[in-house]
């Protein structure tokens, strides 16, 4: 059972190395952009510890297993990591998801694919392409005159109307180009005659760095903050952005491009002023959008939203206006290209490498003056507009830069590669690749309930998991990360592919005949579509319902969650509750990169709890202890297996796996006198209360940081100690439910 045999230090530690760079260790994760996506190794070891318990977890892990013909469901698939652990192992599997897009990547994921054929028509596609549009990405290179250079990163920056004297004013919030920890210089651009220059070494003082081409002072702060910005020609004061206006335009002023022929040379990456070609090219891609037939390209409106109301403030109205001409004359010529494929497989496998890369080809793209890269636009969960946008080569230059369709053909590859020949990561030092030859990533793709003596197989659905019908106590278990409150709003966010790929899937796929991925049943709070707590509680309930309902009795019902706000947590305890499930066990594991660009500095946690829960079997009497010196004691616990496993936990994270453990109380304690049938917003409240009762709500990021000031470093003892606290599940009362 996982309440005994799941090793928190020895996942933790996996699952953190994991995050750090997750397609390394999980490259199948490479198939398409999905959100917060959980680590693989803990939901592998989940399902070891539960089902093939021959010897301990960390003996097992990485050794091959078959446990067909277990069936597993996630009701909110998402990116189909659980779903994916559990193929892999033999399972078969059962996945919804009201998200198109997650049930596409989730089915791209685990089809078969001939990864030869794959390749050639995707060479046929970039040859096409190549043809057609290549000479747009191509700019001449400044030392040795060569024309052919190839474009990485072409630079733009906004640019608006000055209110006063109506002369168009750049928001450039810095001149600083790019840095010189990846370069050997600064590159600066020049405020009065826009040429590039490398310096040493910046020096703010006035006068003390000067333009080689016109002279003038160099200077590093731009006149762009704030929303407000000073025309150079008249000195008014202009606010931005203007949305009445219509979406932003932007002025080229840069590029960064690689030449073959001086690199053996050169020292550094290679930077230009753009020149007339460079210029006219931008010319003769709009005349050629508007002469060519634009069949690929979305005219959808973009809805109001939460994260997309952000776009509408910039004067965005439509997906198209995300792009430049350029990058919707090489997206449409791409998306031709891939339209010609015949082998509907292998079309599909191009169409998601194509959605993939739209990431990186539109105007809300950013360039990285630190690591010289782009960013691109899901860095954060949201739509980040900022002054400076880089456009992207399209198909990119081989082995150089990242964001180009030839990369993403390449990581797509790998992770089919992965599908066929899995593999873990053994953490030693060296770190050593241990291939696992008796499983495998794929499955038959089935349109009903996979039986136990059928052939491994996938049964995934676009629809609303409380709509789906399924055989009463036939899934062995259930493991799922469902949406957290309103931390991702999946459907704003994977519109931007979706409205690109429904173009081509609609007569394939019924579930791309939707105008868009937003539907009201979507379990977020978004405040703009109306979805509050009691929508999220309610909906939660359904599904969690549903699921339990078709879960064999005794079988684990597993879930990640961690949020910031303890609110976050009452819809969980209601949703438990409504389900008759108990919760058996709230286990700690890393989730997030602390690093990561839309965590970093928020103090937020970069731990889930992982909610163990169950119909029926044995607990301990010591899991429901609610005294103050018990749930000490309980985290604590969980915090000293995370310091074994390496890691530094912080307040945040002290703080969720706190709320985990009030949540198991609480559910605990209300569940012989809950009433299904009471209105949302008693539950909710009662659940409130009950957590109250148990520690005063207002105290407990005192609780968690006293808690976490009090552990010593990690010592020899340590291990000893968590080894007598897993002891004691033999020595405990045990109480039935």
């Amino acid at each position: 059972m996982i309440e005994k045999d799941f090793d928190i230090p020895f996942v933790a530690r996996l699952a953190q190395r994991e995050k750090q760079i997750q397609q390394h260790y999980r490259p199948v994760i490479g198939v398409h952009k999905w959100f917060a996506r959980r680590p693989g190794t803990l939901f592998r070891a989940l399902l070891l510890a539960e089902f093939a318990n021959e010897q301990p977890l960390a003996d097992r892990f990485f050794s091959g297993h078959d446990l067909g013909p277990l069936i597993v469901g996630d009701p909110f698939m998402g990116g189909g990591t659980p779903l994916l652990e559990a193929n892999r192992l033999g399972c078969h599997v059962v996945g919804v998801d009201v998200n198109p897009m997650a049930y596409w990547i989730v089915r791209q994921e685990i089809a078969d694919l001939d990864r030869q054929a794959f390749r050639a028509a995707a060479q046929q596609v970039i040859n096409t392409v190549e043809a057609e549009v290549g000479t747009l990405y191509q700019t001449t290179c400044v030392y040795c005159g060569n024309p052919h250079a190839s474009v990485k990163y072409f630079l733009w920056v906004k640019q608006q109307s000055c209110a006063n004297c109506g002369k168009p004013v750049d928001l450039f919030p810095s001149y600083v180009v790019a840095k010189n920890q990846r370069h050997p210089n600064y590159v600066l651009l020049c405020p009065l005659c826009g040429t590039l220059n490398e310096v040493e070494r910046l020096d703010k003082s006035p006068g003390s760095m000067r333009c080689t081409a016109c002279q003038g002072h160099l200077i590093v702060k731009g006149p762009a903050r704030r929303n407000r910005c000073v025309c150079p020609h008249c000195g008014h004061l202009n606010r931005y952005p203007q949305g009445q206006q219509g979406p932003p335009v932007h002025r080229l002023f840069a590029l960064e491009y690689y030449c073959p022929t001086c690199k053996p040379t050169h020292q550094g990456r290679f930077f230009k002023t753009p020149d007339e070609v460079d210029l006219a090219r931008v010319v003769e891609a709009a005349s050629r959008l508007q002469a060519s037939s634009q069949k690929f390209i979305p005219d959808d409106a973009i809805p109001p939203g939460d994260e997309t109301t952000r776009l509408h403030r910039w004067g965005y109205r439509t997906y198209r206006q995300l792009f430049n001409p350029r990058q919707l004359l090489g997206l449409n010529t791409l998306a031709t290209a891939i339209a010609a494929i015949q082998d509907e497989t292998i079309r599909h496998a191009l169409l998601t490498v194509f959605s993939d890369t739209l990431r990186y080809q539109n105007m809300l793209c950013r360039y990285d003056s630190y690591a010289l890269k782009i960013v691109d636009i899901f860095s954060v969960h949201g739509f980040p507009v900022s002054l400076i946008q880089c456009e992207n080569s399209l198909l990119g230059i081989p082995k150089i830069g990242s964001g180009g369709f030839r990369h993403f053909v390449e990581k797509y590859d790998k992770a089919k590669a992965y599908c066929e020949k899995p593999f873990e990561i053994y953490p030693g030092k060296p770190k050593q690749t241990v291939f696992i030859p008796e499983e495998r990533i794929g499955a038959h793709l089935v349109s009903d309930f996979p039986r136990p003596q059928d052939p491994k197989s996938a049964y995934l659905q676009a629809a609303s998991a409380d709509t789906l019908v399924l055989p009463p106590a036939s899934l062995d278990a259930v493991l799922t990360d469902p949406p957290y409150f309103a931390n991702v709003q999946y459907a704003e966010l994977m519109d931007f592919c979706y409205v690109w790929l429904r173009n081509h899937l609609t007569d394939d796929v019924p579930a791309f005949r939707l105008a868009s991925t937003r539907t009201e049943d979507e379990l977020t709070v978004n405040l703009t579509e109306g979805r509050d707590i009691t929508h999220f509680t309610e909906g939660l309930s359904r599904v969690f319902v549903t699921f339990t309902h078709a879960l064999k009795p005794g079988g684990p019902f597993a879930f990640t969650y961690h949020h910031n706000d303890i609110e976050a947590y009452l819809p969980i305890a209601v949703a438990l509750l409504d389900a008759a499930l108990v919760c058996t066990s709230t286990l700690p594991c890393p989730a997030e990169m602390g690093a990561s660009i839309h965590i970093n500095g928020t103090r937020s946690s970069v731990m889930d709890t992982i909610f163990v829960c169950r119909t029926t079997g044995t607990v301990r009497a010591s899991q429901f202890d609610t005294t103050r010196e018990a749930l000490e004691r309980m985290l604590r616990a969980d915090l000293n297996k995370l310091q074994m496993a390496g890691l530094t936990p912080t307040v945040g994270d002290a703080r969720c796996l706190l709320f985990g453990h009030l949540v198991r109380l609480t559910v605990w304690s209300l569940r012989s006198t809950w009433r299904n049938d009471a209105p949302v917003a008693d539950k909710l409240e009662r659940v409130r209360k009950a957590l109250q009762q148990i520690y005063p709500l207002d105290l407990l990021h005192r609780l968690a940081t006293q808690t976490l000031s009090s552990l010593s470093d990690i010592d020899p003892l340590a291990s000893m100690r968590v080894k007598e606290a897993q002891t004691t599940y033999d020595t405990d009362d045990e109480i039935s439910f």
